[in-house]
């Protein structure tokens, strides 16, 4: 495993003409971002990258080493840009890093993946970071996707780790199965111009998202030049090459570290029997937070919200004993 860094930069998400754009249903110029994004945004952070089984994973880190660590991971086809809104409002306290991984965003593409790479990734950052150092063990934070594989990094790391929040990665009861993403494979769209990539955008799973300005924003994060216009970044073949966990409820009850679930009580993927299913696995001895008015992508729906939830919770796990046994 090797390590690198970049200064402490402030980089700047894909340009858009001054003529906006659509996005999403959303036609013409986009209205200002409010001042705490635009803070938020603007926080300087270091940039790095660890060597993982041969691909570079790029990763953020904001606030100081030596702090509690924090972990922040997105999810399917996403990125740690993700996090930029979210984690200057843990800087504080934490020494926060949030990780892209392999396939996604600016890090590497491999040849095939699998869910105990992407947990190795996890470890990794949370190695090169730092987040280790504190007197106390790091704390993971995974939205979706990045949640399941948080549950294999809990099973076979946990011990490492003082917690870890899963953010609306739906474990699903028999009769309700899991359906995971599509396994096309087809290249990426090249777009002409940045405003016609900017309007495909789109959540997966759809939903709609009345936050435009956090929706523009990660969009732009999304999207890299290429030959003849502009194309989204992550690797097209991802779930072509792709070994899945077949097991999160047994992972979920086999982690070895304390646990909160987080879902937005509008959530498409959480309704109320997954997160009663859920909860039954886990004997109804951890946290279980619901957002109100935030869909699947909490941190976007509802982003001040979601930071209240997530700063009571961990000043709450500062100062108790987890009730569930692990």
């Amino acid at each position: 495993m090797s390590s690198g860094s970049d200064s402490i930069v402030r980089d700047q998400p894909a340009e858009m003409p001054s003529e906006g754009g659509p996005l999403l249903e959303y036609h013409g110029n986009l209205p200002p971002s409010p001042a705490w994004f635009q803070d938020a945004v603007a926080t300087p952070y270091e940039t790095h990258f660890v060597d993982v089984k041969g691909a570079k994973v790029r990763y953020q880190r904001w606030g100081q080493r030596g702090r509690p660590g924090l972990l922040l991971v997105h999810g399917n086809g996403a990125h740690a840009h993700w996090w930029d809104f979210i984690a200057p409002y843990f800087a504080q306290h934490y020494n926060v890093a949030a990780l892209t991984f392999s396939g996604m965003g600016d890090s590497e593409w491999r040849e095939k993946y699998d869910m105990a790479t992407f947990a190795e990734e996890e470890v990794a950052v949370a190695e090169d970071a730092g987040l280790f150092d504190a007197d106390v063990k790091p704390i993971i934070v995974a939205h979706s996707f990045g949640g399941f594989v948080t549950l294999v990094t809990g099973a076979e790391h946990g011990d490492r780790f003082t917690g870890m929040v899963i953010v609306d990665s739906p474990v699903n009861p028999p009769e309700r199965p899991h359906q995971g993403p599509p396994r096309s494979g087809r290249p990426n769209k090249v777009y002409d111009d940045l405003a016609s990539a900017l309007g495909r955008f789109r959540l997966a799973p759809p939903q709609i998202c009345e936050n435009h300005y956090a929706m523009d924003y990660i969009a732009r994060w999304s999207l890299k030049k290429a030959d003849g216009g502009w194309t989204w970044k992550f690797d097209p073949s991802i779930w072509t090459h792709f070994e899945p966990n077949d097991a999160p409820g047994d992972m979920l009850k086999a982690a070895k570290c304390r646990i909160a679930i987080i879902r937005g009580e509008e959530s498409a993927l959480m309704p109320d029997d997954v997160g009663a299913y859920m909860r039954k696995l886990l004997g109804h001895q951890v946290p279980f937070i619901s957002i109100p008015h935030a869909r699947h992508h909490v941190m976007l729906d509802q982003p001040l919200a979601f930071v209240s939830a997530l700063r009571t919770l961990l000043a709450e796990w500062d100062h108790s004993e987890p009730h569930r046994s692990v």
